[in-house]
């Protein structure tokens, strides 16, 4: 990882953390259980890519870092809740998610359910109080919402687990780069686009470059899925144990490294003609090599 790179990927952790801590309710002998939850599995570390996102845009436009870092706040958060929910054992059945014991295992499955959903609320509250004018409040809300969505995440979320297993069809090519482009693709847009917004840019560059990111990254995590010689925080090998459809499987190791770098290129194409765009296109490259 480069030296700009990781000092982006530290800074916005630390803001972004220091401003969780600010927004999440304090504990009470009630609810406390759920709101130890909800921080447990927020501070277990990450990347920070979708905050990071944010700030990169809004930054490049020469927008306000502090109000993109509560926008960014919100899309982790929103995040988190889809990684709550995600490792229950009625979806991927996960013990390990960033090196430690996923929610559910930690607490309980009810207390995990409750977390990701007091998360997803958190984030459209943090969203609800920006202080901007009530156009980009809307904007900004709207953004997220469908991202998360029947016709975002959550649908692709609902088509991943339904092309599980060897009794469920194969997927095509274009049916998978659909699919993710729903389930990880669209928050990673909707991050570009929300920085883009909070510095009352264009959104079309920040829209291109995001879809692509989307895709780069989703096709990196296929990739890495099936290496042992990494430590993902997270096991390993599970896409091919249930028999999902991935890029990998359809298009082999050396296909999907050469989609891989098709979607580096998209993201270099997108931002090309935007000044100021070094952070940029260094992050597009650390998707690219990441190692977890």
């Amino acid at each position: 990882m480069t030296s700009s790179i990781a000092a982006l990927l530290r800074d916005t952790n630390h803001d972004v953390t220091a401003a969780f801590e600010g927004v999440l309710p304090q504990s009470t002998s009630d609810v406390g259980r759920v709101i130890e939850a909800a921080r447990y599995s927020f501070l277990a570390g990450g990347k920070r890519v979708r905050p990071a996102l944010v700030r990169a845009f809004c930054d490049v436009y020469g927008g306000n870092i502090a109000l993109a870092t509560q926008v960014g706040l919100a899309f982790e958060c929103l995040h988190t809740y889809s990684l709550i929910h995600d490792d229950l054992p009625c979806m991927d059945d996960d013990i390990l998610r960033r090196g430690q014991p996923t929610c559910h295992v930690k607490f309980d499955e009810c207390t995990a359910v409750l977390a990701g959903d007091g998360l997803q609320a958190l984030a459209f509250n943090i969203l609800a109080g920006l202080d901007v004018t009530a156009e980009v409040r809307v904007e900004l809300i709207a953004l997220l919402s469908t991202a998360a969505g029947m016709q975002g995440m959550v649908g692709g979320q609902m088509w991943d687990m339904r092309a599980e297993g060897d009794a469920a069809p194969a997927l095509t090519l274009t049916e998978l780069i659909c699919l993710q482009a729903m389930k990880t693709g669209a928050l990673i847009e909707a991050a570009c686009v929300a920085g883009a917004v909070l510095a009352g840019a264009e959104r079309n560059i920040a829209l291109a470059y995001g879809r692509a990111l989307g895709a780069l990254f989703q096709i990196t995590d296929d990739l890495l899925d099936g290496r042992l010689d990494v430590d993902l925080g997270k096991s390993a090998g599970k896409d091919a144990a249930v028999g999902k459809s991935t890029f990998v499987r359809l298009l082999g190791q050396t296909g999907a490294e050469a989609a891989a770098d098709k979607a580096l290129a998209d993201c270099l194409v997108a931002i090309e003609n935007l000044a100021n765009a070094d952070t940029l296109r260094t992050l597009a490259e650390f998707v690219r090599v990441r190692e977890k």
